[in-house]
């Protein structure tokens, strides 16, 4: 059973941590150099629970593997009804269904935080991310061809969406 709940600021640095771990695989996001906790300040403050959560995932012994944020997208007034869903999972437990309840919790939680479409921005290598959404009804909305270059090769992003 996975516990979700919202992100509090003493989740901030396991939450930096786990980001880093993409960032290090070079292939789930278009970072290449980690962040520091301060660096990610600013983004965690902009996730108002309200409006724009941070879901984490904590294992049966409290320890956070996972998490699940919705973003703007594009921060304007007529895109409000529309977010940017973006998740994370610790490396060491991939495969044990913690994305599918984030998503599952971040689902549910649409109508409260008043979100009709929600939009996914992937990397086109990134296999289990694609599965997920897939898996969730997220159809391929979008395709920007080779705009990535990550450790010399270059990788389109992928536009996903899905209408609630």
């Amino acid at each position: 059973m996975h516990k979700i709940r919202i992100a509090r600021l003493t989740d901030l640095t396991r939450l930096v941590e786990i980001y880093n771990q993409a960032i290090l695989s070079g292939n789930a996001n278009a970072y290449s150099e980690p962040f520091t906790v301060e660096e990610r300040q600013g983004w965690f403050d902009a996730h108002a629970p309200e409006a724009y959560p941070i879901y984490i995932c904590e294992n049966e012994n409290g320890l956070v593997v996972g998490y699940l944020s919705i973003s703007p997208y594009r921060d304007r007034p007529a895109l409000a009804r529309t977010a940017e869903v973006s998740y994370y999972v610790d490396y060491a437990w991939h495969g044990k269904g913690i994305g599918t309840a984030l998503m599952q919790a971040a689902l549910d939680d649409c109508p409260r935080i008043e979100k009709k479409v929600l939009l996914a921005i992937v990397l086109e290598w990134n296999a289990p991310s694609i599965k997920l959404l897939e898996k969730f009804g997220f159809k391929q909305w979008g395709y920007l061809p080779e705009v990535a270059e990550l450790n010399g090769r270059l990788c389109g992003h992928l536009y996903y969406g899905k209408e609630l």
